[in-house]
């Protein structure tokens, strides 16, 4: 579904008008919609023409001016560079796909996270029921003992295992000789 669009008209002095929010906007104000997921159009007070391009260039510029990173240099010349019309579409494509992969690897790495929370909670509710049965969401008294009786069933586990090991680690002992004194 695709998101409302919010349209800013252009005034010839350079203010901006949230046609939506009925409120004048600077730049910054346009990025905000933009991360916020809003579908911005800008277009001319006077005459209608589309400026969205232009504006969110311009977003970009002043972006890039406070920050040290930005588009690399060589890419910024090749843009200019490209002034024919063939160069100048495979550079928007090659851009469009490099962000469009790097979106696909965001997703992929949030859905890998979820997976592993998922994985990790997995064995606990595993114990819970194994342990007693637990319904998925215990009253917190319920949940107070539940608590209680796992901490003595691993203690008992713990205090089995512990003499078991000393059991195998303490050496048997032999009866010790006595040395015999003889010639003396």
């Amino acid at each position: 579904m695709e998101p409302a669009t919010v349209v800013v008209k252009k005034y010839g002095n350079r203010r901006l008008y949230d046609t939506a929010g009925s409120r004048y906007v600077n730049l910054e104000d346009i990025a905000a919609l933009i991360r916020e997921g809003k579908h911005v159009q800008v277009v001319d007070a006077k005459t209608g023409e589309n400026l969205t391009r232009v504006t969110l260039t311009q977003i970009i510029t002043e972006d890039a001016r406070d920050k040290p990173t930005g588009l690399p240099l060589e890419l910024l010349r090749q843009l200019i560079v490209a002034s024919d019309q063939t160069r100048q579409e495979f550079i928007m494509w090659y851009l469009k796909s490099a962000f469009d992969t790097y979106q696909t690897v965001q997703d992929a790495v949030q859905n890998r996270l979820s997976d592993m929370q998922s994985a990790i909670l997995s064995p606990v509710e595993s114990m819970k029921r194994f342990l007693g049965g637990a319904p998925p969401s215990p009253p917190p008294q319920q949940d107070e003992s539940e608590l209680k009786a796992l901490r003595k069933r691993v203690a008992e586990l713990e205090g089995s295992i512990n003499k078991k090991r000393k059991k195998k680690s303490t050496p048997k002992q032999r009866p010790r000789q006595r040395k015999s004194r003889r010639g003396k």
